[in-house]
């Protein structure tokens, strides 16, 4: 084990003080323990911006052409060949 120093607060403390001696522990081992689970769940999304991106995700899905990729090359093929050949000659 490593000693080192850490200035909290005074609410900081007392949360510290009541959970260790609500649960028995040593205060050292919730400091350990609560860095353990803050550490795991950074990072990943909360509940809030997992349901925006998912309903992004519903809103977005049924918006995809449903071309096949030989019909959207085809498309893209043609494109380019209208691209080569200068485009209008006139004026519309």
């Amino acid at each position: 084990m490593v000693k080192a120093t850490f200035t909290l607060d005074e609410v900081t403390v007392a949360r510290l003080r009541r959970t260790a001696d609500r649960l028995g522990r040593p205060q050292s081992q919730i400091v350990r323990d609560a860095i353990r689970d803050y550490a795991d769940h950074v990072g990943r999304l909360g509940d809030e911006e997992r349901t925006r991106l998912l309903d992004a995700f519903d809103r977005l899905v049924p918006r995809i052409p449903s071309k096949t990729a030989a019909a959207v090359d085809a498309e893209l093929g043609a494109l380019r060949a209208a691209r080569r050949k200068g485009g209008r000659r006139r004026r519309a």
